[in-house]
């Protein structure tokens, strides 16, 4: 079953990524509280999702340790291959979301988790971009159902 297991967002750019149990998504303008968040935002901008599946993949082929969240996308989900879902509708809960774009990984990224070997693993792995199509919450555990 495809769903949510971590929901995380960060007030300021290099503060850590803060854990919550739910968050307020507003249609194009992204997750209250979250330094991405603002009026007519980008919407490449407005949600990150990003695999437990990959992070446990880099964790394992680098033998570390690093936490899901530390991953800076706003969700971590499990049980869904996310780069499917590229140019599509899909939900989180209750909330409709579409796909624009992958998330890739970047020298920031690599060095604020002190790695060496980030970039090149994660390239297609490191999850997707995603606008905000109609408001409300999203909570840990929601299921996630996408459109054939």
């Amino acid at each position: 079953m495809s769903k949510v297991v971590h929901i995380g967002i960060c007030k300021n750019k290099g503060l850590p990524i803060i854990e919550v149990n739910s968050i307020e998504a507003v249609q194009g303008k992204g997750l209250i509280g979250d330094r991405k968040f603002k009026n007519n935002n980008d919407q490449k901008c407005q949600l990150t999702l990003i695999e437990l599946e990959n992070i446990n993949y880099y964790n394992k082929l680098n033998r570390s340790f690093i936490k899901p969240l530390d991953f800076r996308r706003n969700i971590v989900t499990s049980g869904v291959d996310l780069n499917n879902l590229l140019n599509k509708e899909f939900l989180v809960g209750k909330i409709k979301l579409k796909a624009h774009d992958l998330c890739r990984p970047c020298k920031y990224l690599e060095n604020s988790l002190n790695q060496n070997n980030l970039i090149k693993p994660l390239m297609l792995k490191a999850g997707i971009r995603c606008e905000i199509l109609t408001s409300g919450k999203i909570f840990n555990n929601d299921i996630i159902k996408f459109y054939d």
